[in-house]
């Protein structure tokens, strides 16, 4: 048991998963921000801009509130298809698509110019001229 344990823990300690796990964790927060953006700041502005109209309000009722047939003291509830919130979670999924893009955009951009840096020119080999006289050089030293 002792050796699936010490597996696991290579396992879990290599650089990649714990840069996926940091990954995981920066991206739900982000998730959070851009959702409570979209719900908090942008749709009341838009819903403003429509003649205050909340989003999350909009609503199709397929069937409204009735009577349960088994317990006729029981009102079970409307039963309906939730556009609007389905529009404001579009919107949240636009957004950190395009946030996303950028980044990766931006990560690419880097990723490029390092590649176009030329790379230091490895010194030219010595001509023959050069290599006769350092020759002659290094028998006048002696």
């Amino acid at each position: 048991m002792s050796k699936f344990v010490q597996e696991f823990k290579q396992f879990a300690m290599k650089g990649n998963v714990v840069d996926m796990a940091v990954g995981i964790i920066i991206g739900g927060a982000f998730g959070k921000i851009v959702s409570s953006l979209v719900a908090d700041l942008l749709m009341p502005l838009v819903g403003v801009l429509v003649g205050g109209v909340n989003f999350t309000d909009w609503t199709w009722t397929i069937m409204g509130e009735r009577i349960s047939k088994i317990d006729p003291e029981v009102i079970l509830p409307a039963i309906t298809l939730n556009y609007g919130n389905f529009i404001q979670v579009l919107i949240d999924f636009i957004i950190i698509a395009f946030c996303i893009f950028l980044l990766i955009k931006g990560i690419n951009k880097l990723k490029k110019k390092e590649e176009e840096a030329p790379a230091p020119a490895p010194e030219p080999n010595p001509t023959k001229e050069e290599l006769l006289l350092t020759e002659i050089r290094d028998l006048l030293k002696k």
